[in-house]
């Protein structure tokens, strides 16, 4: 989740769209009565919005609340959109969430039918920017095709590999499987880092094509048992692990 403060106006994401039934604006103002039982009711605004992500809004505006919900969750059961009313206006008053709300919520947009429909939605809605896999001195293409023979018999498919458009620091690379495509930050695309660096993230981000994300209870495993055994096998692991940290 974030939020932005301008002044008397905040806006809080909560990450998982055009008629609104009363029954939902009561559900946002039970939960703000729960939340500030001695505070009147302020106006609330409700409408499903076509986001490209699982991702929902509320602003306070002149006394009012306005309040955009992904399309995604239209048909949520009342639970699931008590607890995104829960989460909302927790942030927005900065009040404690309820971890049953959010596990309740997590749950939901984690379910493979939720999920799906949000990787589809972002394929639809979302514009990946694909640069190219040449750098100027490591070809992301020719490490990964290495990578695949020699950890992979060579049976994982090539997805889409891309050096990120800027020198990103905060983030080595990625995998995105709604365009799978792996990027991988140009900030290592350099004469003084080590080859073994390079197939290092490759490689760890071919394990996250290998094995999605999964969810246990209701809480997403990123990695597994399986995902850390594997990327144990890489063989200059240490010695690109020491790099990052030196770095980073």
């Amino acid at each position: 989740m974030a939020s932005l403060a301008t002044g008397n106006r905040r806006l809080i994401s909560c990450y998982s769209s055009l008629n609104v039934s009363p029954r939902l604006t009561e559900i946002f103002q039970t939960s703000y009565r729960e939340l500030r039982p001695r505070a009147p009711v302020p106006p609330v605004h409700i409408r499903f919005y076509p986001f490209v992500s699982i991702n929902n809004t509320i602003r306070l505006r002149q006394g009012e609340l306005y309040v955009r919900l992904s399309d995604l969750l239209e048909g949520a059961p009342e639970p699931v959109l008590h607890a995104i009313a829960h989460i909302l206006l927790a942030k927005l008053y900065r009040k404690p969430v309820d971890r049953t709300q959010s596990a309740r919520y997590r749950r939901y947009v984690a379910s493979h039918d939720i999920s799906s429909k949000a990787r589809l939605v972002r394929q639809m809605r979302g514009r990946k920017l694909i640069h190219s896999a040449r750098g100027h001195y490591y070809h992301l293409e020719e490490i990964f095709e290495d990578l695949n023979r020699r950890f992979f018999h060579g049976l994982m498919g090539r997805p889409q590999l891309t050096w990120s458009q800027n020198h990103a620091r905060n983030s080595l690379g990625h995998y995105d499987p709604a365009h799978n495509t792996i990027v991988i930050s140009r900030i290592f695309d350099h004469s003084q880092v080590p080859r073994y660096v390079v197939e290092y993230i490759v490689f760890h981000e071919m394990l996250h094509l290998k094995h999605p994300v999964k969810l246990r209870g209701s809480r997403r495993c990123v990695h597994s048992a399986e995902f850390s055994a594997e990327e144990k096998m890489f063989p200059e692991l240490e010695a690109a692990t020491r790099f990052l940290k030196r770095i980073y």
